[in-house]
Protein backbone atom coordinates (compact mmCIF):
# COMPACT_ATOMS: atom_id res chain seq x y z
CA UNK A 1 0.00 0.00 0.00
CA UNK A 2 1.08 3.44 -1.19
CA UNK A 3 2.24 5.91 1.30
CA UNK A 4 2.50 9.31 1.37
CA UNK A 5 5.92 10.73 2.22
CA UNK A 6 6.00 12.96 5.19
CA UNK A 7 5.68 17.05 4.43
CA UNK A 8 9.04 19.12 3.87
CA UNK A 9 10.00 21.81 6.07
CA UNK A 10 8.76 24.69 3.82
CA UNK A 11 5.15 22.83 4.15
CA UNK A 12 5.12 22.60 7.95
CA UNK A 13 5.82 26.32 8.35
CA UNK A 14 2.53 27.88 8.47
CA UNK A 15 1.51 30.16 5.68
CA UNK A 16 0.38 33.73 7.83
CA UNK A 17 -2.25 33.79 4.79
CA UNK A 18 -3.79 30.37 4.78
CA UNK A 19 -6.98 31.47 2.77
CA UNK A 20 -5.87 33.74 0.85
CA UNK A 21 -7.64 33.55 -2.43
CA UNK A 22 -10.74 31.60 -1.20
CA UNK A 23 -14.30 32.92 -0.33
CA UNK A 24 -16.72 32.31 2.42
CA UNK A 25 -19.86 32.91 3.39
CA UNK A 26 -21.17 33.45 6.94
CA UNK A 27 -24.87 33.92 8.02
CA UNK A 28 -26.04 35.48 10.53
CA UNK A 29 -23.12 38.07 10.66
CA UNK A 30 -25.22 41.45 11.38
CA UNK A 31 -24.23 42.28 14.63
CA UNK A 32 -20.59 43.37 15.93
CA UNK A 33 -20.92 41.97 19.12
CA UNK A 34 -22.04 38.15 17.23
CA UNK A 35 -20.38 35.45 16.80
CA UNK A 36 -20.68 35.64 12.77
CA UNK A 37 -18.61 39.02 12.95
CA UNK A 38 -16.08 37.44 15.04
CA UNK A 39 -15.79 34.41 12.30
CA UNK A 40 -16.43 37.28 9.15
CA UNK A 41 -13.31 39.24 10.78
CA UNK A 42 -10.88 35.73 11.24
CA UNK A 43 -11.41 34.50 7.83
CA UNK A 44 -10.92 37.75 6.69
CA UNK A 45 -7.33 37.73 8.31
CA UNK A 46 -6.80 34.64 7.00
CA UNK A 47 -6.45 35.91 3.77
CA UNK A 48 -10.09 34.76 2.33
CA UNK A 49 -13.23 37.26 0.69
CA UNK A 50 -16.19 36.95 2.82
CA UNK A 51 -19.59 38.25 2.15
CA UNK A 52 -22.04 38.66 5.26
CA UNK A 53 -25.36 37.90 5.39
CA UNK A 54 -27.56 39.57 7.88
CA UNK A 55 -31.12 39.84 8.70
CA UNK A 56 -32.26 42.96 10.27
CA UNK A 57 -35.85 42.47 11.76
CA UNK A 58 -34.36 39.61 13.88
CA UNK A 59 -32.05 41.23 15.69
CA UNK A 60 -34.31 44.85 15.72
CA UNK A 61 -36.74 43.21 17.97
CA UNK A 62 -34.79 41.62 20.45
CA UNK A 63 -33.30 43.61 23.58
CA UNK A 64 -29.93 43.80 21.91
CA UNK A 65 -30.87 45.43 18.93
CA UNK A 66 -29.30 45.24 15.67
CA UNK A 67 -25.91 47.17 13.91
CA UNK A 68 -25.81 49.70 11.17
CA UNK A 69 -24.47 46.90 8.22
CA UNK A 70 -22.12 49.38 7.02
CA UNK A 71 -20.32 49.58 10.13
CA UNK A 72 -20.59 45.58 10.38
CA UNK A 73 -18.46 45.78 6.96
CA UNK A 74 -16.14 48.00 7.95
CA UNK A 75 -15.33 46.19 10.89
CA UNK A 76 -14.11 42.66 8.89
CA UNK A 77 -12.68 45.12 6.03
CA UNK A 78 -10.47 46.73 8.74
CA UNK A 79 -9.52 43.29 9.73
CA UNK A 80 -9.18 41.96 5.90
CA UNK A 81 -5.16 41.06 5.56
CA UNK A 82 -5.34 40.83 1.95
CA UNK A 83 -5.73 43.70 0.17
CA UNK A 84 -7.51 42.38 -3.09
CA UNK A 85 -9.52 40.20 -0.82
CA UNK A 86 -13.74 41.77 -0.86
CA UNK A 87 -15.47 42.54 1.42
CA UNK A 88 -19.33 42.34 0.96
CA UNK A 89 -22.87 42.06 2.50
CA UNK A 90 -26.43 41.75 2.02
CA UNK A 91 -29.90 40.84 3.57
CA UNK A 92 -31.94 37.85 3.73
CA UNK A 93 -34.83 36.32 5.56
CA UNK A 94 -33.47 32.34 4.67
CA UNK A 95 -37.35 30.86 6.27
CA UNK A 96 -38.56 30.87 2.15
CA UNK A 97 -37.97 27.64 0.82
CA UNK A 98 -35.77 29.15 -2.08
CA UNK A 99 -33.89 31.99 -0.49
CA UNK A 100 -31.05 29.65 0.72
CA UNK A 101 -30.23 28.96 -2.64
CA UNK A 102 -30.72 32.97 -3.93
CA UNK A 103 -28.28 33.54 -0.95
CA UNK A 104 -25.61 31.01 -1.98
CA UNK A 105 -26.05 32.59 -5.72
CA UNK A 106 -25.44 36.13 -4.32
CA UNK A 107 -22.59 35.38 -2.25
CA UNK A 108 -20.83 33.40 -5.13
CA UNK A 109 -21.64 36.31 -7.93
CA UNK A 110 -20.24 38.81 -5.09
CA UNK A 111 -17.31 36.74 -4.28
CA UNK A 112 -16.54 36.42 -8.28
CA UNK A 113 -18.08 33.02 -8.74
CA UNK A 114 -16.94 30.95 -6.38
CA UNK A 115 -17.77 29.77 -2.78
CA UNK A 116 -15.46 27.82 -0.83
CA UNK A 117 -16.26 28.13 2.32
CA UNK A 118 -19.78 28.18 4.39
CA UNK A 119 -20.22 29.22 8.09
CA UNK A 120 -24.34 28.47 8.36
CA UNK A 121 -24.26 30.43 12.03
CA UNK A 122 -27.92 32.22 11.77
CA UNK A 123 -30.16 30.85 14.04
CA UNK A 124 -33.50 32.23 15.49
CA UNK A 125 -33.38 33.69 19.66
CA UNK A 126 -36.01 33.98 21.60
CA UNK A 127 -39.76 33.18 20.68
CA UNK A 128 -39.10 29.57 22.57
CA UNK A 129 -40.77 27.64 25.51
CA UNK A 130 -40.06 24.73 27.79
CA UNK A 131 -42.74 21.50 27.27
CA UNK A 132 -45.37 23.30 28.87
CA UNK A 133 -45.35 26.26 27.06
CA UNK A 134 -44.22 25.12 23.01
CA UNK A 135 -46.62 25.31 20.94
CA UNK A 136 -46.45 24.24 16.95
CA UNK A 137 -45.98 27.74 15.98
CA UNK A 138 -42.54 27.63 17.96
CA UNK A 139 -41.81 24.52 16.61
CA UNK A 140 -42.37 25.43 13.12
CA UNK A 141 -40.40 28.49 13.27
CA UNK A 142 -37.50 27.34 14.50
CA UNK A 143 -37.17 24.34 11.98
CA UNK A 144 -37.89 27.18 9.22
CA UNK A 145 -34.82 29.16 10.71
CA UNK A 146 -32.80 26.94 12.66
CA UNK A 147 -32.73 23.47 10.72
CA UNK A 148 -34.38 23.72 7.04
CA UNK A 149 -32.67 27.26 5.81
CA UNK A 150 -29.69 25.46 7.20
CA UNK A 151 -29.67 21.96 5.16
CA UNK A 152 -30.89 24.01 1.96
CA UNK A 153 -28.08 26.23 1.86
CA UNK A 154 -25.38 23.24 2.42
CA UNK A 155 -27.85 21.12 -0.62
CA UNK A 156 -27.16 24.93 -2.97
CA UNK A 157 -23.39 25.03 -1.79
CA UNK A 158 -22.80 21.60 -2.64
CA UNK A 159 -24.09 21.71 -6.03
CA UNK A 160 -22.18 24.56 -6.71
CA UNK A 161 -19.18 22.72 -5.31
CA UNK A 162 -19.90 19.34 -7.69
CA UNK A 163 -19.76 21.70 -10.71
CA UNK A 164 -16.09 22.50 -10.16
CA UNK A 165 -13.08 20.17 -11.50
CA UNK A 166 -12.87 17.12 -9.47
CA UNK A 167 -11.61 17.35 -5.95
CA UNK A 168 -10.83 20.96 -6.09
CA UNK A 169 -9.18 21.73 -2.67
CA UNK A 170 -11.10 24.63 -0.10
CA UNK A 171 -14.67 22.99 0.29
CA UNK A 172 -15.76 23.97 4.22
CA UNK A 173 -19.40 23.78 5.87
CA UNK A 174 -19.50 24.63 9.79
CA UNK A 175 -22.88 23.96 11.25
CA UNK A 176 -23.63 25.77 14.82
CA UNK A 177 -24.80 23.79 18.07
CA UNK A 178 -25.73 24.76 21.41
CA UNK A 179 -24.19 22.08 23.47
CA UNK A 180 -28.17 20.66 23.27
CA UNK A 181 -26.59 16.78 23.59
CA UNK A 182 -24.79 17.83 26.74
CA UNK A 183 -26.16 16.72 30.46
CA UNK A 184 -28.87 18.61 31.42
CA UNK A 185 -29.74 19.66 27.87
CA UNK A 186 -32.31 22.82 27.50
CA UNK A 187 -35.36 22.35 28.81
CA UNK A 188 -36.14 25.52 28.56
CA UNK A 189 -35.82 26.11 24.99
CA UNK A 190 -37.17 22.97 23.71
CA UNK A 191 -37.89 24.05 19.97
CA UNK A 192 -34.57 25.55 19.76
CA UNK A 193 -32.69 22.53 21.12
CA UNK A 194 -34.75 19.84 19.33
CA UNK A 195 -33.63 21.92 15.68
CA UNK A 196 -29.55 22.57 17.01
CA UNK A 197 -29.88 18.86 17.78
CA UNK A 198 -30.80 17.84 14.06
CA UNK A 199 -28.03 19.68 12.54
CA UNK A 200 -25.47 18.09 15.01
CA UNK A 201 -27.17 14.87 14.36
CA UNK A 202 -26.87 15.19 10.49
CA UNK A 203 -23.22 16.46 10.26
CA UNK A 204 -21.68 13.05 9.56
CA UNK A 205 -24.18 12.34 7.20
CA UNK A 206 -23.62 15.77 5.46
CA UNK A 207 -20.12 14.64 5.29
CA UNK A 208 -20.16 11.55 3.90
CA UNK A 209 -21.98 12.84 1.33
CA UNK A 210 -19.63 16.01 0.01
CA UNK A 211 -16.64 14.08 0.96
CA UNK A 212 -16.68 13.38 -2.92
CA UNK A 213 -16.60 16.94 -3.83
CA UNK A 214 -13.67 17.20 -1.23
CA UNK A 215 -15.90 19.42 0.93
CA UNK A 216 -15.27 18.57 5.27
CA UNK A 217 -18.71 19.18 7.46
CA UNK A 218 -18.21 19.93 11.04
CA UNK A 219 -20.06 21.46 13.62
CA UNK A 220 -19.00 24.05 16.58
CA UNK A 221 -21.10 23.91 19.72
CA UNK A 222 -19.36 27.07 21.17
CA UNK A 223 -20.83 27.13 24.69
CA UNK A 224 -21.97 30.01 26.47
CA UNK A 225 -20.77 33.22 24.50
CA UNK A 226 -21.19 36.29 26.06
CA UNK A 227 -22.87 38.41 22.91
CA UNK A 228 -24.96 40.70 24.67
CA UNK A 229 -28.03 39.05 26.31
CA UNK A 230 -27.25 38.31 29.81
CA UNK A 231 -26.16 41.02 32.42
CA UNK A 232 -26.25 41.72 36.14
CA UNK A 233 -25.93 38.49 38.55
CA UNK A 234 -27.29 36.20 36.04
CA UNK A 235 -24.10 37.15 34.16
CA UNK A 236 -21.67 36.44 36.97
CA UNK A 237 -23.26 32.94 38.12
CA UNK A 238 -22.26 32.05 34.58
CA UNK A 239 -19.29 33.18 34.49
CA UNK A 240 -18.11 31.18 37.63
CA UNK A 241 -19.20 28.42 35.84
CA UNK A 242 -16.04 28.67 33.71
CA UNK A 243 -12.74 27.11 35.00
CA UNK A 244 -11.26 30.66 33.59
CA UNK A 245 -13.78 32.34 35.64
CA UNK A 246 -14.97 34.54 32.13
CA UNK A 247 -17.53 33.56 29.67
CA UNK A 248 -16.66 32.73 26.26
CA UNK A 249 -16.45 35.52 23.77
CA UNK A 250 -17.48 35.66 19.89
CA UNK A 251 -13.73 35.17 18.77
CA UNK A 252 -12.86 32.02 20.99
CA UNK A 253 -15.29 30.08 18.36
CA UNK A 254 -14.49 32.46 15.72
CA UNK A 255 -10.46 31.39 16.05
CA UNK A 256 -11.66 27.35 15.78
CA UNK A 257 -14.08 28.32 12.85
CA UNK A 258 -11.15 30.11 11.03
CA UNK A 259 -8.77 27.35 11.61
CA UNK A 260 -11.37 24.77 10.21
CA UNK A 261 -11.50 26.62 7.25
CA UNK A 262 -7.78 26.27 6.52
CA UNK A 263 -5.68 23.32 4.96
CA UNK A 264 -4.99 22.17 8.56
CA UNK A 265 -7.91 21.11 9.03
CA UNK A 266 -8.34 19.25 5.80
CA UNK A 267 -9.02 15.54 7.47
CA UNK A 268 -11.46 16.53 10.16
CA UNK A 269 -15.38 16.11 9.05
CA UNK A 270 -17.86 14.77 10.17
CA UNK A 271 -17.23 15.77 13.72
CA UNK A 272 -19.22 17.69 16.36
CA UNK A 273 -16.59 20.10 18.33
CA UNK A 274 -16.92 21.16 21.82
CA UNK A 275 -15.12 24.80 22.70
CA UNK A 276 -16.46 25.49 25.74
CA UNK A 277 -13.50 26.50 27.87
CA UNK A 278 -14.57 23.63 30.31
CA UNK A 279 -17.85 24.93 31.36
CA UNK A 280 -19.12 23.33 34.48
CA UNK A 281 -22.91 22.16 33.63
Amino acid sequence: MPHLPPPTPEALRRDPLPLRGRTALVTGASRRGGIGYAVARRLAAHGASVYLHHHIPHDAALPWGADDPAEVVAGVREAAADPGALVCAGPGDLTGPDAPAALIDTAARELGGRLDVLVANHALSGRDGDLDGVDAAMLDAHWATDTRSVILLVQAFARRRAALPPRTPGGRVMLMTSGQDIAGGMPDELAYALQKGALASVTRSLATTLAEHAVTVNAVNPGPVDTDYLTGDAYAAVADRFPGGRWGMPDDPARLIAWLATDEASWITGQVIDSEGGFRR
